[in-house]
């Protein structure tokens, strides 16, 4: 039986993307395939807009009214017309505390503009930034001026064996106040509280489309898509997803995002 989805919402680093940063062309073709039928295609990541931009190109979604859900659904624009359609910003009195806890930790606090991320200090992980997103790190003369300013979320880089026990902390800490999670082994995110993904999905979905969670399907690896996968009523995890999401999921992808797993999924389960 084929599955009818009227939205598929898509994460890009692990889920679309290639370990390369591409989208294969096969990928493109089953995509616009999906939009030739109807189906709306939607962007969701963690990345701000500038480093979603030519992706949105690359699938076709610039040239007609879609979304693009930036900085894990703080942020959401229209994808023709780049307008914003609703923004969350991280509360002031939250960022400036969470910034001088890392700090205090020893570690080091990123914030996205439009066209650069500000780094409280460059690292190899400023530079990994760099290489995924393509933003230039600057080093602010006064990163808490940055957070009053008004930041959607702010990311604090690091080891894995550093990030997992103030991931721990930060959540006891910020329990009710922020959203706390680990996007990537060496990244944890603070978002607005009920700002994700899955929250932006859904204000998509049931109030500006009038559809139910079970007409839409999204793809996800990792633990900043939670909320999406949650939501999704056809929710797809990666292969080489984390286990936790695999095991949230109502499908898992028989191939890895290196392997065209969304297209391959698409072709057997939607086309």
């Amino acid at each position: 039986m084929k599955l009818e989805p009227k939205i598929i919402a898509l994460d890009l680093d692990d889920t679309l993307l290639r370990s390369d940063l591409t989208i294969s062309d096969r990928t493109v073709s089953v995509l616009q395939e999906c939009k030739n039928r109807g189906i709306l295609i939607i962007l969701a990541s963690g990345r701000s807009p500038h480093a979603m931009y030519n992706y949105a190109e690359r699938i076709g979604i610039d040239t007609i009214s879609s979304y693009i859900v930036a900085n894990n659904g703080s942020l959401v624009l229209e994808s023709d017309t780049r307008k914003t359609v609703f923004e969350h910003f991280l509360p002031v009195n939250v960022g400036i505390e969470a910034f001088r806890l890392t700090i205090d930790a020893g570690l080091s606090c990123h914030s996205y503009e439009d066209t650069c991320i500000h780094v409280s200090r460059e690292t190899e992980y400023s530079d990994r930034d760099y290489q995924l997103s393509g933003l230039k790190p600057i080093v602010p003369d006064d990163f808490e001026k940055i957070i009053r300013d008004g930041v959607y979320k702010l990311v604090i880089p690091g080891h894995p064996e550093f990030i997992v026990p103030v991931e721990s902390e930060f959540k006891v800490i910020f329990k009710d106040r922020a959203n706390v999670f680990v996007s990537k082994p060496y990244f944890m995110e603070i978002l607005p509280l009920n700002a994700g993904k899955g929250e932006a999905l859904q204000e998509i979905a049931e109030t500006r489309m009038k559809l139910q969670r079970e007409d839409v399907m999204a793809f996800g690896d990792s633990m900043n898509d939670e909320s999406l996968i949650r939501y999704a009523g056809m929710s797809v995890a990666m292969k080489n997803g984390r286990r936790e999401i695999q095991a949230l999921a109502k499908f898992i992808t028989e191939e890895t995002n290196d392997d065209d797993g969304i297209a391959d999924f698409l072709e057997r389960r939607v086309l």
